[in-house]
């Protein structure tokens, strides 16, 4: 089977679907935060963090910077709005597919009442 490479909302929601990245964005929402803060809130290596710290920021939704030995890191909102725009256009295209089975039902339910 053919790898694709993530793109967009894909690469989004692949970093939300692992909880201790989700985890690492609720802290976040709160304030920077450094790494070696991030990998004891997950009970990780510092190593580990950083591998989740990588994924989130591919992903544009959390970003970091080094000064020293240091890496803080804070949200990035650039991710989600694109994830945010992607579920938008789903919703309105099942609103309006449900839209439309309700006026069938409805049409449906008038002619068995005549």
């Amino acid at each position: 089977m053919l790898k694709r490479e993530k793109e967009g909302p894909d690469r989004v929601f692949h970093a939300l679907a692992d909880g201790n990245r989700r985890a690492v964005i609720e802290r976040l929402t709160r304030g920077p935060a450094t790494v070696s803060e991030l990998a004891a809130l997950l009970g990780v290596t510092v190593a580990a963090a950083v591998q989740h710290i990588r994924v989130l920021e591919d992903s544009e939704l959390v970003r970091s910077e080094k000064v020293g030995r240091v890496r803080t890191c804070q949200i990035d909102t650039a991710g989600l709005r694109g994830a945010e725009a992607w579920l938008r256009r789903q919703r309105t295209a099942w609103e309006h597919r449900l839209d439309r089975l309700g006026a069938v039902l409805d049409d449906q339910s008038k002619e068995q009442e005549s």
